[in-house]
């Protein structure tokens, strides 16, 4: 049995969702995401409870029905509150500014590296050293600040590159003479 896909689903103040078949919309004051589930798993609202349930027994119905109240809760969240990667630069000459709604890295290349967010998804950025990701989707965010973070992974020898904003980045200690 799943411990996970037993827990209901509560949904706030000022988030409302529809079922209908597989698809569950939900809307928030953020905006508005759905999901769509598998025919092995139902969904149902009950008095502002979303209920994740399995039609069957099968394996793939047992592995989909934690999945999927996972993926409705996530819905829940992001319209809510949203979700948030930050990222921090680090290295000499090393800096993000924004242009237009895209994002200019000066990275160390011979250019400059320019991308443009997703929708979806927003960037800012705080000061030089820092980027903040935001957007509805978990997924997408993840996304966007790996696809970021990919240009300059961190190095292990003199911490450069692009990291997360709590991430350790394990120190090698280089030659000896």
């Amino acid at each position: 049995m799943s411990r996970i896909g037993k827990k209901p689903v509560v949904l706030p103040g000022g988030v409302t969702a529809d079922v209908s078949g597989q698809t569950i919309e939900v809307k928030g004051p953020k905006g508005m995401r759905n999901f769509t589930a598998t025919d092995d798993i139902s969904i149902s609202i009950d008095d502002r409870v979303v209920t994740i349930g399995m039609r069957g027994r099968s394996k793939r119905a047992r592995q989909q029905w934690g999945m999927s109240r996972t993926q409705v809760h996530n819905c829940v969240v992001g319209v809510t509150e949203g979700f948030r990667k930050e990222l921090e630069l680090s290295g000499v000459g090393y800096r993000a500014q924004m242009q237009g709604n895209g994002l200019r890295l000066s990275l160390g290349y011979s250019h400059d590296v320019d991308f443009e967010p997703p929708e979806g998804v927003t960037i800012s950025v705080p000061s030089q050293t820092q980027i903040v990701v935001e957007g509805t989707d978990q997924q997408r965010v993840g996304e966007v600040a790996a696809h970021i973070r990919k240009w300059r992974m961190p190095e292990p020898y003199k911490g450069k590159g692009i990291r997360y904003k709590d991430e350790y980045v394990f120190r090698k200690e280089g030659k000896k003479k």
